[in-house]
């Protein structure tokens, strides 16, 4: 089961971001995402957080709709989209879509893209998406192939470590069974060759962004 969260954030392409969600995917808003679903046009099956962020008026109607609310106390040690991820998780998701999790906020967007590396993600493949761009996690080994359009970036950034045993097909500077070193740049604005590129991960963390409008499938899953 895919789900979609909507958190919080910008929504810089609301057009792409809309076009990304299928009629099957499970949508939740954390929190004030519930904006946000509703910018998109869409009904969230879940509202979860604190809901801070969400009036008492727009409560109402979701219980006419047979939306679940979960709601958790304002002082929490969570983020509201840490507690949907476990909850998607929780509840049978085996990918994940996150939309409006990226803004102007640096703590907040730093915060989304490092749970990615939670361990409570390991088995879940989560991508954080701004309209064209999307960021995923590599947990070594693990492998990931890409489908995009010719000149794409691809950034290969390690987390929390080196990322060793980095192999790459498809991408204009080649890696073969390398190490990228962590607070290093190297793996920064790599390109596609063609429409189609593979990213190998023998052991570490490695955050991989994809610039480019694309269809993505890492082993078996795809957004």
């Amino acid at each position: 089961m895919r789900a979609v969260i909507l958190a919080n954030g910008r929504l810089s392409d609301p057009s792409t971001d809309r076009a990304r969600v299928r009629l099957d995917d499970w949508i939740l808003a954390a929190d004030g995402g519930l904006h946000n679903a509703r910018r998109l046009g869409l009904t969230p099956a879940v509202v979860i957080g604190d809901l801070d962020s969400v009036g008492s008026d727009e409560l109402a109607p979701l219980d006419a709709h047979g939306v679940t609310v979960v709601r958790h106390p304002e002082r929490k040690d969570e983020t509201d989209l840490e507690l949907a991820l476990a909850y998607a998780v929780c509840h049978g998701a085996d990918e994940i879509l996150v939309l409006g999790a990226l803004g102007d906020r640096w703590d907040q967007t730093l915060a989304n893209a490092l749970l990615l590396a939670s361990p409570v993600l390991e088995r879940t493949r989560t991508w954080l998406v701004d309209g064209p761009q999307q960021v995923t996690l590599l947990h070594g080994p693990q492998s990931l192939s890409l489908n995009g359009a010719p000149g794409d970036t691809l950034s290969l950034l390690p987390l929390a470590g080196d990322a060793h045993g980095v192999t790459t097909d498809g991408l204009e500077y080649p890696l073969k069974d390398e190490t990228l070193r962590f607070a290093a740049t190297r793996g920064v604005s790599n390109a596609l060759l063609n429409r189609a590129a593979t990213v190998r991960l023998t052991e570490g963390l490695l955050l991989v962004v994809h610039g480019g409008p694309l269809t993505a499938n890492p082993e078996e899953h795809a957004p």
